[in-house]
């Protein structure tokens, strides 16, 4: 039987540690959180390789928003796989979109073959798509190994039976990777729904901020989110319980 594993979305070096140490087999590195993930930094990449063993897959998003680029944005996207190469990354998560929001599949093959040897995850750019069957054959198609999608609803858990169809239809020829909202509160279900082999989770809360003095009148900060230990050790005990 295959096992189940973990990816988690690691939205700073720290993060990537603790999910190094509580189990998990790859980390998603990306930054922009609240936007759903844009690309690191270079420092950000380079740091992360240096610091841990597991899996590393930066996120190749020049923007928020949809994912269907410019040539100018395509060729940031170029720039930003050579250099995840140059630092050793495993692979890279991306996403492609037509004007008709179906997968861009030229662009998507280009991008295969821009990566190589470098292993290549479809990301949510598949949850935006019309038809999450044809998108899946066409992703097939463009050679990637995995599609990270929520089932293309707003948490992986909402959807699992549309993801145990997805599972089906894949039928090994690529792996279905459920994410967004997935916690371990709601895992067990979600692997008797979808019978998936690899899951997503930042396991994010919110770090404590630890100025000695805080001007709560300033409100444009934001947060710093990092991965929850004992949330990613619970995830990988029930996958590798199942």
């Amino acid at each position: 039987m295959t096992k189940r594993v973990l990816e988690v979305c690691a939205f700073n070096v720290q993060s990537c540690i603790i999910a190094e140490r509580a189990g998990a087999v790859r980390v998603e590195l990306c930054d922009n959180p609240i936007e759903g993930g844009t690309t690191p930094s270079y420092g950000a990449i380079r740091q992360a390789r240096e610091s841990i063993g597991i899996d590393i897959y930066p996120i190749i998003r020049p923007r928020s928003g949809n994912y269907y680029y410019s040539d100018e944005e395509y060729a940031i996207i170029k720039k930003d796989i050579e250099l995840c190469r140059e630092l050793g990354c495993n692979g890279i998560s991306v996403g492609t979109q037509a004007i008709d929001a179906e997968i861009d599949t030229e662009w998507l093959k280009r991008i295969v073959e821009w990566a190589g040897p470098m292993g290549v995850t479809c990301n949510r750019a598949f949850d935006g798509t019309p038809d999450p069957f044809k998108a899946l054959e066409d992703i097939i198609a463009c050679g990637c190994e995995r599609i990270l999608t929520s089932g293309q609803a707003s948490a992986a858990p909402d959807a699992g039976e549309l993801l145990g169809k997805l599972v089906d239809q894949a039928a090994g020829r690529i792996i279905i990777m459920p994410g967004a909202g997935v916690k371990s509160t709601n895992l067990q279900k979600l692997i008797e729904q979808s019978n998936a082999t690899q899951y997503h989770s930042s396991a994010r809360v919110v770090a404590p901020n630890p100025l000695t003095y805080i001007n709560t009148q300033i409100s444009d900060y934001g947060n710093v989110y990092i991965a929850d230990e004992n949330e990613v050790a619970s995830m990988v005990a029930i996958l590798n319980n199942n």
